[in-house]
């Protein structure tokens, strides 16, 4: 069942691909959502041609890394306290969630450690949501800023996460605003960025988000189902 779910993700993404504006990159990176799922689970959709995980957790991915035997990049999509940063680095390619010049100062700590460059996203709290984490707008360019002196961070671009609205033709505003402010962040100078990637949409919103610009999606109950809690 994993194997056909992951298909059809892909067709929609595929879909949803062709009604960008002309401006809009197609590819679109598909990050499957593992949390509260088993690593045979995770096996099933790596085999089936799921080339990315994203985990919630550093404990979890921890447990999962450690058994997975699979060749996939991993990336971090929930929050990241401060404590777990030093095995968030060992593990992750790509950390999306950060949103403090404090945290961002520990994880390049952690990974001058063992010599890494940490890619990571910084993640946008576009409507202050207060049970979001993330950055407000106000304070994103300063941060951005900060993070580019950084010697062993790799800004890559931008991550939110769209409230759970019923009706989602609520969140397309939001997704264009987000994609309007992913291209003014490609517009200013950096020594140490590169970016490329605006990770927006899960499974209930992610077509709509692609179609807004999104380039990478994390999607989970579209390809494991409901999870097991």
């Amino acid at each position: 069942m994993i194997k056909e779910n992951l298909l059809t993700v892909k067709k929609n993404i595929y879909e949803a691909a062709k009604k960008r504006q002309p401006d809009m990159d197609e590819s679109v990176k598909l990050i499957a959502v593992t949390k509260n799922h088993s690593v045979e689970e995770m096996q099933e959709a790596i085999d089936a041609g799921a080339q990315y995980i994203g985990e919630n957790r550093v404990q979890e991915a921890m447990e999962k890394y450690a058994l997975l035997n699979r060749n996939v990049k991993w990336h971090l999509i929930g929050h990241l306290q401060t404590n777990k940063v030093k095995h968030a680095v060992k593990i992750f390619n790509f950390i999306e969630s950060v949103d403090s010049i404090k945290l961002a100062d520990i994880i390049d700590k952690e990974a001058a450690k063992i010599n890494k460059l940490q890619n990571i996203l910084v993640q946008v709290n576009l409507v202050k949501e207060t049970s979001k984490t993330g950055i407000y707008l106000e304070d994103l360019q300063p941060l951005l800023q900060d993070i580019d002196r950084l010697k062993h961070l790799k800004l890559g671009g931008l991550m939110f996460i769209a409230p759970n609205l019923d009706d989602l033709e609520k969140v397309r505003p939001m997704f264009k605003r987000m994609y309007k402010l992913f291209k003014e962040v490609q517009q200013m100078h950096f020594s140490n960025a590169d970016i490329k990637y605006l990770s927006m949409g899960m499974t209930h919103d992610y077509k709509i988000a692609i179609e807004e610009g999104a380039n990478i999606v994390r999607v989970g109950t579209a390809i494991f189902g409901p999870r097991q809690y």
